[in-house]
């Protein structure tokens, strides 16, 4: 069980405010942080790796990595820390990046051949692609069997689907391996597909915990589907209105009636709801 009971002064987007959070993680769980930019969720994974400091008690299993007479240095504490930067030696090829860590070959081997690496080893990282780089870090964040696995949106800067195939990567290193992790996203569908916990800030606060499913699908009135989308034209065909609607990497088109037209201008932010729907996939 991790123990988390930090407070620490911050200054967010609305001025000054509180970071002031207390819970508890299963071990070997995957929780997923979300929130509003400056809600306080990447200044909690630094102090929980001890790069700033702050008020309170983290305790991790029967080890105090902080309290008021305690602060573990910050490579005593087995963490590993996957950056939306990538942070690898450009002069090290992929292998030596990983052995830096943590002199294991076989380790090394099975983290990259578990990530599709393997013939990309003796690479220099200037040479790769973003997901490679990504993956890459991944790997040797795991280098060092972690007892706590922090990513601060490490797939953010990816496009889909480089996005989709990592998430599959990261879900399979946490199996096989079970170690507890936290990462930082604001993907509702990564935090769905990855964590079973998703906790939710809002300056500072935890303001959401729970299951992911009940945290992120939302259910407005009777309504089977919602979504949110941006309008980004309204053109008449005939004698009717339609709107264009932007839906994640989707345009859609729905018709308008007369009191919505009246309401709706280009660029505002709609929610999209149907009651009677029969899906079709295929």
């Amino acid at each position: 069980m991790i123990k988390i009971n930090i407070q620490k002064k911050l200054h967010g987007t609305n001025g000054f405010m509180d970071l002031d959070v207390d819970f508890e993680i299963k071990e070997g769980s995957f929780v997923a942080l979300s929130g509003l930019s400056g809600s306080g969720k990447t200044t909690l994974l630094r102090v929980l790796a001890g790069l700033e400091d702050s008020q309170g008690e983290i305790k991790v299993h029967k080890e105090i990595w902080q309290n008021k007479n305690t602060m573990m240095r910050v490579q005593d504490r087995e963490i590993g820390f996957v950056f939306q930067d990538y942070a690898l030696f450009d002069n090290m090829s992929v292998e030596k990046n990983l052995l830096f860590v943590k002199k294991d070959k076989e380790l090394a081997k099975q983290l990259l051949e578990l990530t599709e690496l393997t013939e990309l080893k003796g690479r220099k990282p200037n040479t790769l692609s973003g997901g490679q780089k990504q993956r890459v870090a991944l790997c040797r964040a795991m280098m060092n069997e972690p007892k706590l696995l922090l990513m601060d949106e490490p797939l953010s800067a990816l496009d889909p689907a480089m996005r989709m195939k990592l998430q599959n990567e990261i879900l399979s290193l946490h199996k096989k391996f079970g170690t507890t992790t936290i990462m930082v996203s604001h993907d509702p569908i990564e935090i769905y597909k990855l964590a079973q916990r998703v906790i939710i800030l809002e300056n500072g606060k935890v303001i959401s915990d729970g299951k992911p499913k009940d945290a992120l699908v939302k259910r407005i009135g009777s309504q089977k589907f919602s979504f949110e989308g941006e309008v980004l034209d309204i053109v008449q065909i005939d004698v009717i209105w339609v709107a264009i609607i932007a839906i994640g990497q989707q345009l859609v088109e729905v018709v308008v009636s007369a009191e919505e037209l009246e309401r709706m201008t280009i660029g505002a932010k709609v929610k999209v709801g149907t009651k009677a729907f029969l899906p079709i996939i295929g």
